[in-house]
């Protein structure tokens, strides 16, 4: 908190500023049930060793949240509230989601165990690689250098996240030499391999088309950067 404001203050203010209040009162306060709405903060610990630093616990209604959108849940708790004036710096440290509000996502419910599953590999670590130099390669060489990468023992490889669509290797080529390179360290080894197709582009139409040549082609694994592509498109790509 600023100097001179109350921790329990600073705490209720955040409760409130990212639920229903507002810098003053408003007659339409008296139209809905601000109790039910609001933000509620429960708990206060001070920081260990730090002054004037605390921990504020604050809890929501899941009602303030839609159902399915991330994009709505991290406005909410991580938006203007970190400009709060009675506040003189604020992070996030944690965040606990219920399970009635997790299941409102759709979207593959893919975790560590279902890709050991889709790539039959038990009881060890899973080996994988980013294809270096990560920009420059043509798309054939680029293919070869999967294709190595997988057939010496690695069971999947990636692309990096600048690897979009760039003069030197558009995308549908590398989509292209990448499945061959998959296809053919598969038959060598008798393994399952596969390959992070990175599917983010400038729209979300462009992506959606992308992950869809990808799925045409048979690739097991797609990857989107969602902080730069954004969660609408990541929940649009997922579902």
């Amino acid at each position: 908190p600023q100097p001179g404001v109350p921790p329990e203050e600073a705490g209720a203010a955040v409760a409130a500023e990212s639920s229903t209040g507002t810098w003053t009162t408003v007659w339409t306060d008296g139209l809905t049930s601000l109790d039910r709405y609001k933000g509620r903060c429960y708990d206060i610990e001070p920081v260990a060793g730090e002054e004037n630093q605390y921990i504020a616990y604050v809890a929501y209604p899941s009602d303030l949240f839609e159902e399915g959108s991330v994009t709505n849940l991290f406005t909410s708790i991580v938006g203007n509230v970190f400009g709060f004036k009675a506040l003189r710096a604020l992070r996030l440290e944690d965040l606990r989601i219920p399970p009635s509000y997790t299941k409102t996502f759709q979207g593959p419910p893919h975790g560590i165990q279902v890709e050991r599953d889709k790539l039959n590999k038990y009881g060890r670590p899973l080996l994988g690689c980013t294809i270096k130099p990560k920009l420059g390669l043509s798309a054939k060489n680029y293919g070869r250098a999967v294709y190595e990468c997988l057939r010496g023992g690695l069971d999947f490889t990636k692309d990096d996240e600048n690897v979009n669509s760039q003069p030197f290797m558009r995308w549908r080529d590398r989509f292209l030499f990448v499945a061959e390179a998959i296809y053919k360290s598969q038959a060598e080894t008798g393994e399952i391999k596969g390959h992070y197709l990175n599917a983010t582009a400038g729209t979300c139409e462009e992506m959606m088309k992308r992950a869809a040549f990808a799925r045409e082609l048979g690739a097991p694994i797609i990857m989107h950067d969602y902080l730069t592509g954004g969660f609408t498109a990541n929940t649009t790509l997922a579902h």
